[in-house]
């Protein structure tokens, strides 16, 4: 199936099958996915029914004693296997992805890149999966006794995964969760259905049972009924706030990790090399398109470095080169729909009408968004409080750190910022009194290391997203306790 998907020929609709109680099924109904720079089909979904996501959950929960039962050097060796397959195919998925999503092949390259990263540090994890010895004889109740614990799989996990980085964010729940030792059934999202199967492929040729994954396509009634499904143990989401917050009343008491929305903002201080600091703003304010939840969307820049940073931004992001996704050079593709592409740009014409300037974009071709620039939007403008996920940057004027401290706080979102500046007292102040999951220094709010964890407070949703944190909430702790036998002794 790996193959009939990555190596469709360009011009053909590409399949997106389900997989169901270890079954590729093609037939049934079926939804169309129009590429948004190609303005025409490119892949073709098969659709879950309500049969099918009964059939999913009781399917996953027979296999999972077949998962359970792996040794963890066995799937650390399946993820090993998957991590060079997604290297060797790289090229093959970031044409999938520029097809599906409008994703420049480079930084779909680039996506391939770290989903072998990830699998890699998946399988490490597998095999670190251990327990402890309770210290239990250092009370006076526990002397002459014994406690152990390990990590025992929670069962069934399910996986609901954004568009905007199909490949990697799917190989973070679905690697960590078979590393934990799970089955696990994915929901894929509608705007990426065929990169999707072909990274659950991927697993299944690298040698995991078909027990271990299943996939399902559709809206939000299908993720609703697995939310609800008894059995599934865990969830792991990417999304938005709001539908974040109807997985979590679908699932009910359930074991949730949220990683939701962002509205990053990125402090350039007075002493900060302006230059570097406009150029990585540049580069990493438009990648994929600004559809990110960590990308740049906020940048705050010492009010005397404010002018100087806004003519050097507008210059490097001038010089990004937009166009086709399949083209090696090019730098910003497609966003994922036209409705997308008008609601920024309707909010960023909003905020010139309110006051502020556009430096640079302003325009669009369908879902392609030229990469916008707005400089001194008010501070109750959509562009500054509510999560732009588009190719847009607003730039705005501070007048000291202690105050854009609090105004970056203002937000209902905390997922990660960034901070230019050589002044450690402020990195380390910006680091407590940051609203954050994480703070990158003398970087933009949109970088982020995979084995390192990831997540966020506030509306940003709880838990984080690294293979060691996820293998952790993808399994729970079993305790034994053996009574009258110690290695300390009685006394």
């Amino acid at each position: 199936m790996l193959s009939a998907i990555l190596d469709a020929p360009i011009g053909t609709v590409v399949p997106a099958p389900s997989l169901l109680a270890g079954k590729w099924l093609s037939d049934g109904p079926a939804a169309e996915r129009v590429g948004p720079y190609t303005r025409a089909v490119v892949s073709r979904a098969r659709v879950a029914e309500r049969a099918d996501v009964r059939l999913a959950a009781e399917y996953a929960k027979a296999g999972a004693r077949t998962v359970a039962r792996l040794a963890p050097a066995t799937r650390a060796t399946v993820l090993e296997r998957a991590a060079v397959l997604a290297a060797d195919r790289r090229d093959e998925f970031a044409r999938l992805l520029a097809l599906e999503l409008g994703k420049p092949v480079k930084d779909g390259r680039g996506e391939l890149d770290r989903v072998a990263d990830t699998l890699h540090v998946c399988a490490a994890e597998a095999r670190r999966i251990g327990g402890d010895l309770l210290p239990v004889a250092g009370w006076a109740r526990g002397v002459g006794n014994t406690a152990l614990t390990y990590r025992a799989p929670a069962g069934v996990a399910l996986a609901i995964t954004p568009f905007n980085a199909p490949a990697n964010l799917l190989a973070h729940k679905l690697g960590a969760s078979f590393a934990a030792g799970n089955s696990t059934v994915v929901k894929a999202p509608p705007q990426a259905p065929a990169v999707s199967a072909a990274l659950v492929a991927l697993l299944l040729e690298a040698g995991a049972p078909e027990e271990s994954v299943q996939l399902l396509h559709g809206g939000g009634d299908v993720g609703a009924a697995l939310c609800a499904a008894p059995e599934v143990a865990v969830i792991s989401f990417t999304g938005s706030a709001e539908t974040g917050a109807a997985v979590a009343r679908a699932a009910g008491a359930k074991r949730l990790v949220l990683e939701l929305g962002g509205n990053a903002a990125t402090i350039v201080c007075e002493d900060a090399d302006l230059a570097e600091a406009a150029r990585v703003c540049a580069r990493t304010g438009y990648t994929n398109s600004g559809q990110s939840c960590i990308s740049v969307q906020r940048v705050y820049v010492a009010r005397e470095c404010f002018d100087t940073f806004v003519d050097l931004l507008t210059k490097e992001v001038a010089a990004l080169r937009v166009g086709d996704p399949l083209d090696p050079g090019t730098d910003v593709g497609s966003m994922v729909d036209e409705r997308a592409a008008a609601r920024v740009l309707n909010w960023a014409t909003e905020a010139a009408g309110g006051g502020a300037r556009i430096t640079v974009g302003g325009t669009r071709d369908g879902a392609t968004l030229a990469p916008t620039v707005v400089a001194g939007p008010r501070a109750d403008a959509d562009v500054v409080t509510r999560e732009v996920f588009g190719a847009l940057v607003a730039v705005l004027p501070y007048d000291s750190f202690e105050s854009v401290l609090r105004t970056c706080n203002t937000s209902r979102f905390g997922l990660q910022a960034g901070l230019f500046t050589r002044d450690l007292e402020r990195i380390l102040t910006a680091w407590r009194e940051l609203e954050v999951g994480g703070l990158v220094v003398n970087g933009s709010s949109n970088f982020r290391l995979d084995h390192v964890p990831f997540g966020g407070v506030k509306d940003s949703g709880f838990g984080r997203e690294s293979p060691r944190c996820m293998v952790e909430d993808y399994t729970v702790i079993k305790t034994l306790l053996v009574r009258g036998l110690s290695i300390w002794g009685d006394q």
